[in-house]
């Protein structure tokens, strides 16, 4: 069997398919359906059900990021590929072809869970961090010598555009550049390419506010040297993507709420206000569209299911044995899950006086913060010169001076798209494009990706 490229195009829809000339091409030399979205819609739990073919009950990542119970520290966006409670298809391949005395090889760039996982080339996002705070952007992987030598060839990576105020069309530029390399370089079976342009603009300013037309049109030109490269070595492109983005016009502050309600505690400090989970009755761990809500004690859940469930703009809870119903019934979700309305998202935002919010909060924090949080796609537009504020930082930086980037917005009303909750049609939801036999159903669901990969391969 040919060897398989598999682009992760985020934000992709069969809607928007169309405006994408080269990916239209792909999808005419083989087939295209809607992808069934997993619940949550987002990132980490979306490439989590994509890499097992399990969902979130079975493979644990119940979002982007939850409460680590034994230390009781919210954590977003972890890369260990030990989270995976099911194992991923390249591990089976792996193994599979092993017992058949084959060398099965498999590239795993910018897809999450990287670190330790079972491939033979990886490239993933990783800062260095120094002991005085300090931060250094850069990008780690396997084998050794990798990283560098894509650096030295392709420049360094972009990664002030990978998250944002900033973040944009380059680092998607880069990581199509580095796919191309690693395909011609070092012939792997499997290449998971994750390119994230897509994921940008329809947050910001919502899929009707943004121009759509032109943002497919880079991400497919951006796909350029990847499709010319996977024909020259005669591999087959497979393209997913994990969701499609909706408009929004209404943050949820559920923890602003607990703590009115005297079930959230905090600290005061001297860097401004901090959660204090283990005195909190209760707190939402946010996460676009659903919320994860913790509540340590059983008997604080109906009066915690009231309170928020009142709050416009929340659809529904689910408690119990009730949450079976999302595949969410699962030790690291919350004991109430929330869904928000259709034009609504969950702010993770906790202080009730913007003059104590945590110095993280005016900062892209995302290791820091207890809540997923789309303003740090934005400079705060009080700001009047941000750029300049931006460089006389990296220069005081630059000069061994600590300093905190604060430029990102409080005020979580800026923020016009979202994702999350299942995609109102198939054709604004996730879109699959693959090869050989096309399904017989109108809906794949996400869960069969792996199946077909596996078979595609030649490993059933």
């Amino acid at each position: 069997m040919p060897p398989i490229v598999l682009v992760n195009a985020v934000g992709l829809t069969p809607r928007l398919l169309p405006l994408a000339p080269r990916l239209s091409a792909v999808a005419q030399r083989g087939w295209m359906r809607p992808l069934r979205d997993v619940l949550p819609a987002v990132t980490c739990t979306a490439q989590a059900t994509l890499l097992t073919g399990e969902l979130p009950h079975v493979h644990g990542i119940v979002g982007n990021g939850w409460l680590f119970r034994d230390t009781m520290e919210v954590r977003f966006w972890q890369q260990s590929n030990r989270l995976l409670q099911a194992e991923p298809f390249y591990a089976t391949l792996r193994r599979q072809a092993q017992r058949q005395g084959k060398d099965f090889r498999c590239a795993k760039l910018f897809w999450w869970f990287n670190q330790g996982a079972d491939v033979a080339i990886s490239v993933t996002p990783k800062p260095h961090y120094g002991i005085d705070g300090n931060k250094i952007f850069g990008i780690t992987g396997t084998p050794p010598g990798l990283t560098e030598q894509l650096e030295q060839t392709l420049g360094p990576f972009p990664f002030h555009t990978f998250w944002g105020p900033k973040a944009g069309l380059p680092c998607t530029e880069w990581i199509a550049r580095c796919a191309a390399w690693v395909l011609r370089e070092q012939r792997p079976d499997l290449t998971l390419v994750y390119l994230p342009h897509l994921d940008y603009d329809p947050q910001r300013y919502g899929p009707s506010g943004c121009d759509m037309k032109r943002v497919v049109l880079e991400l497919d030109q951006a796909c350029e040297p990847l499709l010319d490269t996977a024909a020259q070595f005669g591999a087959e492109v497979w393209v997913v993507s994990e969701y499609g983005h909706c408009d929004v016009t209404q943050p949820v502050y559920l923890n602003r709420a607990l703590r009115s309600a005297g079930l959230l505690t905090v600290r005061q400090g001297p860097f401004g206000e901090q959660l204090d989970l283990f005195n909190s009755r209760a707190f939402a761990v946010v996460d676009h569209q659903l919320a994860h809500v913790m509540i340590p004690h059983p008997s604080d859940v109906p009066r915690v299911r009231e309170l928020l469930q009142a709050l416009p703009g929340v659809a529904q809870g689910y408690v119990g044995e009730e949450r079976q119903r999302l595949h969410l019934d699962h030790p690291r979700a919350g004991e109430l899950i929330l869904l928000s309305e259709p034009h609504a998202w969950f702010a993770y935002p906790f202080w009730l006086d913007d003059r104590l919010a945590p110095d993280y909060a005016r900062s892209v924090a995302i290791h820091h913060k207890p809540g997923y949080d789309p303003c740090e796609l934005f400079f705060d537009p009080q700001l009047r010169f941000p750029m300049v504020k931006m460089l006389r930082k990296l220069l005081s930086k630059k000069l061994g001076f600590r300093t905190i980037f604060d430029v990102v917005p409080l005020d979580a009303a800026i923020v016009r798209g979202s994702h999350g909750l299942p995609a109102a049609t198939p054709e604004q939801g996730p879109i699959l494009i693959g090869h050989g036999p096309a399904p017989d159903v109108a809906v794949v669901p996400m869960t069969e990706l792996a199946g077909r990969l596996r078979h595609r391969l030649g490993y059933d």
